[in-house]
């Protein structure tokens, strides 16, 4: 199993620092198969709680929202949402007619996919394409790295107190709070060194984005946690050997990504 692991970061980690540093059309395109990958997952994983939210939607709507805010032509994101939403509406107002009484309640479940894998996993497009884009991604999402390596090696070894008893019983309040320290100095770090290059990015900037992610995104993995426990599954799939699927990598970046452009934004507008 670890061979596996080792071997899945090692392959990736380059092609994903090269689409990074490429930015453009090629890296908004692996978004989007991220994004629509974990939407797949995602539907999959409520048809196993017994729900049948609209997978075309889901999948579709997820890619559409990431090409639109990737600027290679397409409409405005906010026309694709809407229209979305009519669709999803329209689809399961025909589900509910064909005989399926939990319609009301599929319709919830395709819109929770779209928005959360496509209108806020796609902020990770956005997040590149601001000034000096790829050195700010290249601190958000390793901040939130370094933060849960953090997390896991002082949790591990002197965790006592349950942070989540339910959904996650070996995280702890100790290994949050060791996240959090790793989180912040984690991103002073890499602002340092990421200043070199890009002197908008100041230690002072690292130090907060990477305290406020630390603080914040473990509640994506939680959230993940919760729609995983809810279907009975141990993954969201088996994509990655070794990793489990594409939203058992990702539940810490679509927070990491919103919350992040925000606060990269506000440093910016200072």
């Amino acid at each position: 199993m670890l061979v596996k692991r080792l071997l899945v970061i090692i392959l990736l980690i380059p092609v994903g620092v090269g689409l990074i540093a490429l930015g453009g059309p090629a890296f908004t395109l692996a978004i989007t198969i991220v994004l629509g990958l974990a939407a797949w997952e995602y539907v999959r994983l409520f048809q196993m709680a017994g729900y049948t939210p609209a997978a075309v939607l889901v999948i579709g709507g997820t890619a559409l929202l990431t090409l639109s805010r990737g600027d290679i032509g397409l409409f405005e994101e906010a026309i694709w949402l809407s229209l979305l939403v009519l669709l999803a509406m329209t689809w399961h107002l025909f589900d509910y007619e064909r005989g399926r009484n939990q319609a009301a309640t599929d319709f919830a479940v395709t819109l929770g996919g779209i928005l959360y894998l496509g209108w806020l996993g796609s902020y990770l497009v956005l997040l590149r394409f601001l000034p000096d884009g790829k050195w700010w991604f290249l601190l958000v999402l390793p901040a939130v790295w370094i933060a849960d390596s953090g997390a896991y090696l002082i949790g591990s070894r002197w965790g006592r107190r349950q942070f989540s008893p339910r959904l996650s019983p070996r995280k702890t309040w100790e290994g949050y709070a060791a996240g959090i320290v790793a989180g912040a100095l984690g991103g002073a770090l890499l602002a340092v060194v990421w200043g070199l290059a890009a002197p908008s990015i100041t230690l002072w900037a690292g130090a907060g984005i990477g305290l406020v992610l630390a603080l914040l995104t473990p509640l994506g993995d939680l959230g993940e946690s919760m729609i995983k426990r809810q279907a009975g599954a141990k993954d969201s799939s088996n994509i990655l050997p070794g990793h489990g699927g594409v939203m058992d990598r990702i539940d810490s970046w679509i927070w990491a990504g919103v919350i992040g452009y925000y606060l990269v934004a506000l440093f910016l507008s200072r």
